[in-house]
């Protein structure tokens, strides 16, 4: 058994910290992915749903600094069970909300477990395991986050196509909220020793960062504006513009995830043991190429291929997760994450509002734009990030 847990690189506080994030993201996956398709029931159209994408962009960034702050202040355990009630206030509006700028306000609140507990869940990693097991640490978080993944899309879908989108979300919405009850047994199982050390604010932390930080995080910006400008839209491309229905788009998201899976353990493994970069640039590489595979798909079959390609996004992101932990201060770790994706999230803000824009134009255009992006992104990582600080 205990070989088991060293090769997995699971423990207690890991374990406990990547169930929580199981039961919040089962609940989330059965509505998330459909929210566009919500927004679009309650009255809001394209430049709605990229208002909605730029929102959740920005309340990401601006989320993840003071998520560290409290969790290095605090502790992980109670910072996590003030992020999962903000978050379960927010579901609530979500469910309630009688018009789509409604859920504008939900969104304030739900993003507080997904972007404010960012940094904690990074840090108990951090503070549980070595650096040589961290990648297989995040291994092992992707993998739990990601089955719920699998499941709950084509559960969602289920629950759209038999009550409707907007009685269909709302059962998934209320299944959620009863998840976060169960979510706040679990991180009370969270128990990590806090490192202190000397006061520094958030300009200390920055300077705190190493150099090949600083250059994966210029990619990674560039990198997510590509996701950013893209992603959100391709529920409506895939069933406005192919032409597939929600129940088939649950199955493709579905075999995303399968495809995620099935590369996590053999690329952890590798990556610590023979350095990382080359499995940031498969990812980055992932990102690149998915929206224009999206695009170039004519039916089913073909979007099962895009969709596939999509999975491989994951292929390296245990790897880049560790690289941003390991080069963190200890005292500093859920800080240093945090003020990593504030600088990345409030970069990326207004990509999906640019690819609201860029639809109008041809909903195929953000998309090609996006893949563009992409692989500027991945040049730019591949040539500034030396490998013998990735691994």
């Amino acid at each position: 058994m205990r070989e088991q847990s060293n090769f997995f690189g699971v423990e207690r506080n890991v374990l406990a910290a990547s169930l929580a994030a199981f039961f919040i993201g089962l609940g989330e996956e059965l509505w998330k992915r459909f929210l566009p398709k919500y927004l679009e029931a309650l009255g809001g159209g394209p430049l709605v749903v990229g208002l909605f994408g730029t929102a959740r962009d920005f309340l990401d960034a601006v989320y993840q600094y003071p998520g560290g702050w409290i969790s290095d202040h605090i502790g992980r355990r109670s910072s996590f069970l003030i992020f999962v009630a903000l978050s379960a206030a927010g579901y609530l509006v979500y469910l309630l909300s009688p018009s789509w700028q409604v859920v504008f306000v939900g969104l304030a609140l739900s993003m507080a477990w997904q972007s404010m507990a960012s940094p904690a869940i990074f840090a108990v990693i951090g503070d549980a395991l070595p650096k040589t097991r961290r990648a297989m640490g995040f291994t092992v978080l992707s993998l739990v986050k990601r089955v719920p993944m699998i499941i709950a899309p084509v559960v969602g879908g289920m629950f759209i196509a038999s009550m409707g989108v907007l009685s269909g979300v709302r059962t998934a919405l209320a299944i959620t909220i009863a998840l976060c009850v169960v979510t706040v047994f679990v991180v009370m199982a969270v128990n990590v020793r806090l490192v202190t050390g000397d006061p520094t604010n958030i300009r200390g932390v920055w300077r705190s960062f190493h150099w090949t930080l600083k250059r994966l995080l210029l990619s990674d910006v560039i990198i997510r504006t590509c996701e950013g400008m893209a992603d959100i839209f391709i529920v409506l491309y895939v069933t406005n513009v192919i032409g597939i229905g929600l129940g088939q788009y649950g199955i493709l998201v579905a075999i995303q995830m399968t495809s995620s899976i099935l590369v996590y353990i053999p690329a952890a493994k590798l990556a610590d043991r023979f350095g990382r970069k080359p499995f940031v640039i498969a990812t980055f590489l992932s990102f690149a190429l998915f929206p224009i595979a999206v695009v170039m798909s004519s039916g089913f079959y073909t979007l099962v291929a895009a969709f596939i390609i999509g999975g491989l996004r994951e292929i390296g992101e245990p790897s880049r997760k560790a690289m941003i932990v390991d080069f963190a201060e200890p005292h500093l770790r859920a800080r240093s994450v945090g003020l990593y994706y504030l600088v990345r999230s409030l970069s990326i803000t207004p990509a999906a509002l640019v690819g609201g824009l860029l639809w109008k134009l041809a909903p195929e255009t953000p998309f090609f734009v996006a893949g563009t992006i992409g692989l500027v992104g991945t040049v730019v990582f591949a040539l500034t990030v030396d490998e013998q600080f990735a691994s």
